[in-house]
């Protein structure tokens, strides 16, 4: 099921994001920054929409790595596994218009 929706929205990596992306957002440090989804979400779509640049999920290394580590800084491969599951499934989930609240209950926040 994830693969069909990957085919659908394309996966970028990018080491960290962009200055423009930071300050958009308000982020404060590139390292807290897992994922990124840019597009329109398919629950809010129409035929106005046409002609729009695609989806992409963008996920961002260093905002994962940050996130695998432990308490003693060591990152283990399961984790850094889940950080990576949990970012592209939190973005995509945007794709289809779930909100941060949302994915939070859903333990996606």
């Amino acid at each position: 099921m994830v693969h069909e929706l990957i085919d659908k929205v394309p996966l970028h990596v990018e080491d960290y994001p962009s200055p423009h992306v930071m300050a958009k957002l308000g982020v404060r440090h590139r390292g807290q920054l897992c994922g990124l989804y840019t597009g329109i979400p398919l629950t809010d779509r129409s035929v106005q929409h046409s002609g729009m640049l695609p989806d992409v999920v963008t996920i961002y290394r260093e905002g994962i790595l940050a996130a695998a580590r432990d308490g003693s800084g060591r990152i283990r491969t399961e984790r850094l596994r889940r950080e990576i599951r949990t970012t592209v499934l939190h973005e995509l989930a945007h794709h289809h218009g779930l909100g941060e609240a949302e994915l939070a209950e859903l333990g996606y926040g």
